[in-house]
């Protein structure tokens, strides 16, 4: 999706009113987001490389400017700009696969006022979906014991750009590999896979079936034991068919899709046991979610993959990631910047002003401890050995102090003048690094039910820049552009 003209019809519109009245200079808007999806204890930033490529090639093509025209809502001085139109701005983000919490900038971008607003849509639901993808998937993986999570949810999935993108997204969260063929040639991403029923249906027996398939391919033969009755035929026909395999010097593994895991897992793998197949692996399908898995793990239940499909790259429970795009600042002519705000009368819903840099404290032996939001060109550095007083990003009262041991600022820059300022990191790379995140978090913050809430707060100076634009503009308020 590299047409410009996926975006909102109201960024064109505003767009083109900003043109007319000449009011397109350099802009600042942060993406974040308001709560955590699953009502969990973190998320994890994914889509980044996605939107990095795609803004590379944003561009209104000959097609798009002719259906523009056909609206007859544009005038011709600005159907001519946007025939040239490209991203020229900056960008600065958190490095995918990040553990990421509310209110903090995910991303910032910098460039002049249309710009800015022509990628606010594409730039949500790039990041949007594959962060809700990759947390889901994260949760079922951590569900797992960090065991072997397989995405198997193409055919669920919300179209054939949702089906790879969330391919893309689960295995940043976690998951080992993927039904996804598409997603294997494009990403990179292990292919995995067993059999469907109708392969088992298609011959004259199961046996044969499980025989046919061991003889195609005899290193990953895998059997699907439900197709008929998975402890009465299913399980003794894989016993005798693995046998074969097993003359061969090879190892087999069972698929169970129906019915009572805990109770299937069990005793397919005590009849596994007892004709000698102890390396025989047992995978699982049929509607898992985390909550599931995690209560087979904890009730024992034998099972070595998971393959997850349409509760893992639907959301589920969650139907989306809460991410916003909001101006912060607009630059002043002579230099400098005018930081600026959204109102509500939900405190959470109100924004927090400026130009922002988002650090992460961590103790001595690096396990995070809190993330702080701090004004990035007014001097607003956190550094370490300092003890400071930090406050809640609504700006009221609640704050606490901290004695900073390390401290390292999440957002970093990635594109400069419209043009990628460092490479991008490979697939695997991104997952290696949402993983190693993940380590800095006590498990207290990870866990499915009642997750302890992990500290975002705010700097002094970033509370105080808050709390003089609420009150100016409670003090008056048609007060300008600097509060609204």
């Amino acid at each position: 999706m590299n047409s410009a003209l996926f975006t909102d019809f109201y960024s064109l519109t505003m767009a083109q009113g900003y043109y007319k009245r000449g009011m397109n200079d350099t802009a600042v808007f942060e993406m974040f987001f308001r709560r955590q999806p699953f009502d969990g204890g973190y998320a994890i930033f994914a889509g980044l490389g996605t939107l990095l490529e795609q803004l590379a090639d944003f561009s209104f093509s000959g097609s798009d400017i002719d259906y523009l025209k056909e609206l007859k809502l544009f005038e011709e001085s600005f159907i001519e700009y946007l025939k040239s139109f490209r991203f020229k701005g900056s960008l600065w983000a958190m490095d995918e696969g990040t553990v990421v919490f509310p209110q903090e900038p995910l991303i910032r971008v910098e460039g002049n006022l249309i710009e800015c607003q022509l990628i606010e849509g594409m730039l949500l639901n790039t990041i949007n979906y594959q962060s809700l993808i990759a947390t889901k998937t994260c949760r079922a993986y951590l569900a797992s014991g960090a065991g072997a999570v397989i995405e198997f949810g193409m055919r669920r999935a919300q179209g054939p750009d949702g089906a790879m993108s969330a391919s893309r997204a689960a295995y940043i969260g976690g998951a080992c590999g993927s039904s996804n063929t598409m997603a294997g040639k494009v990403f990179g991403i292990p292919v995995m896979g067993t059999m469907a029923h109708s392969w088992v249906m298609s011959f004259d027996s199961e046996e044969e079936a499980f025989d046919a398939y061991a003889a195609l391919y005899p290193d990953r033969a895998s059997f699907i034991l439900d197709t008929y009755d998975t402890l009465k035929s299913g399980i003794a026909n894989a016993v005798r068919a693995g046998a074969k395999l097993a003359a061969k010097g090879k190892n087999f593994g069972v698929r169970l899709d129906s019915g009572d895991i805990q109770y299937l897992s069990t005793e397919v793998r005590k009849r596994l046991d007892e004709a000698g197949f102890t390396k025989a692996k047992i995978t699982v399908s049929n509607e898992l979610d985390e909550s599931i898995i995690e209560t087979l793990v904890k009730a024992g239940a034998p099972v070595d993959s998971w393959g997850i499909g349409s509760k893992m790259v639907t959301g589920a429970s969650d139907a989306a990631f809460t991410g916003v795009y909001k101006l912060s600042a607009c630059r002043k002519e002579g230099g400098g910047t005018d930081p600026v705000m959204k109102f509500s009368d939900n405190p959470e819903k109100t924004t927090n002003p400026g130009i922002k840099q988002v650090w992460r404290i961590t103790d001595a032996n690096d396990h995070a401890a809190a993330d702080v939001l701090s004004l990035d060109e007014s001097g607003d550095k956190l550094e370490s050995g300092f003890h400071r007083a930090f406050w809640h990003p609504s700006g009221d009262y609640r704050h606490f102090y901290h004695t900073i041991e390390n401290v390292r600022p999440l957002l970093e820059p990635w594109i400069k003048n419209g043009k990628l300022s460092r490479p991008l990191p490979s697939l695997s790379e991104i997952r290696s690094h949402a993983a190693a995140c993940l380590d800095q978090f006590d498990s207290t913050y990870k866990r499915l039910l009642n997750p302890h809430v992990y500290k975002v707060a705010v700097t002094e100076k970033l509370r105080a820049l808050k709390l003089d634009l609420i009150n100016k503009h409670l003090g008056n308020k048609n007060s300008g552009k600097n509060t609204l």
